[in-house]
């Protein structure tokens, strides 16, 4: 047997099943039903119910977790655990994405009279309208017949690929007419490196008791004291109305104590580093990085748009955040 051989005809089989789909997806009859469908999601109260049977029920949840993933509630009904209990999920303010290549399944079809009762829309995926799915759903997304990739045509395979991809156009349509952006993607992504690339300054800059304060006419020793107890590596220096005036960093104290032991008894007027580079908190982490980089700086204060303090980006933090 020439396994690559083999192994192509599979691939070859699968992209055909998708190249029919799509090419099924524009025909009038599908166009509209894909229309309705996307609307029933988009106009959704509730949350998007999905279900599937075996291999289909396996492609039901990885679609579920990416409607879930991209702003859309949505979550995997085991057809045979909701006929015990758990169709208590489902109301009537959600949409039933019901999928089932012969739409014959068992399990699937003993569920109707009771989505029906709770009021929730149904919307089939299954290979023919006249099956019993698709004539009891409000919305038939009908692939067609797809003839599975291995010798005997049985094993679940080439319709399984069709269904996921159209399970992706799905999601992916209600994307794009939602306007979803990258920082709602990057919100339910917080672990994933999108989402570490999308934190803004904002999400990790130090405030509060972290983030000391004070008057330039405090003394050096004072601000000792400040960046002591906050464990910051800095004093932001502000006036009377909290407007950012200057910098004072453990590193400028070891430059003035090694000339000068007396220093730490005068005003940080005399030695603070005015008209510091800042950055407001709404910028992203990454562009803070790129300055302490470019300037060789450890400490970087956060101002909002008037000029006043809000905060003190430490290296150390963006180190913690993991986007380097």
């Amino acid at each position: 047997m020439n396994y690559y051989q083999y192994a192509k005809r599979i691939l070859d089989t699968e992209i055909a099943a998708i190249s029919s789909l799509s090419r099924k997806l524009g025909q009038a009859g599908m166009k509209d039903a894909f229309k309705k469908s996307i609307n029933m999601v988009l106009n959704c109260k509730g949350r998007v119910v999905v279900t599937g049977m075996g291999k289909a029920g396996i492609i039901g949840q990885k679609i579920s977790a990416t409607l879930a993933s991209t702003g859309t509630p949505s979550l995997y009904l085991h057809p045979a655990e909701a006929y015990h209990g758990d169709l208590g999920r489902v109301t009537r303010d959600d949409v039933v994405l019901a999928l089932s290549n012969s739409g014959e399944t068992e399990e699937i079809i003993r569920l109707l009279p009771s989505l029906k009762k709770i009021g929730a829309r149904i919307v089939a995926i299954t290979s023919s309208a006249r099956s019993l799915l698709g004539k009891h759903a409000d919305v038939v997304l009908e692939t067609g017949y797809i003839r599975e990739s291995c010798e005997w045509g049985m094993v679940p395979s080439a319709s399984t690929t069709a269904l996921l991809a159209l399970g992706d156009a799905i999601a992916l349509t209600v994307i794009k007419n939602r306007k979803f952006s990258r920082e709602q993607f990057a919100f339910y992504h917080p672990g994933g490196e999108l989402g570490r690339k999308l934190l803004k300054v904002a999400d990790v800059m130090r405030t509060g008791n972290r983030h000391p304060m004070m008057n330039q006419n405090r003394t050096i020793r004072e601000a000792i004291s400040a960046i002591t107890k906050s464990r910051a590596g800095a004093v932001s220096i502000i006036d009377s109305t909290k407007k950012l005036v200057g910098i004072f960093t453990d590193g400028d104290l070891r430059r003035h104590i090694g000339k000068d032991p007396s220093v730490i008894n005068q005003p940080l007027s005399k030695v603070m580093t005015r008209h510091p580079t800042v950055i407001q908190a709404d910028k992203l982490l990454s562009e803070a990085f790129r300055i302490l980089r470019d300037r060789k700086i450890d400490e970087l204060p956060v101002i909002d748009a008037k000029g006043r303090s809000v905060g003190m980006l430490d290296v150390q933090d963006i180190l913690a955040a993991d986007i380097v």
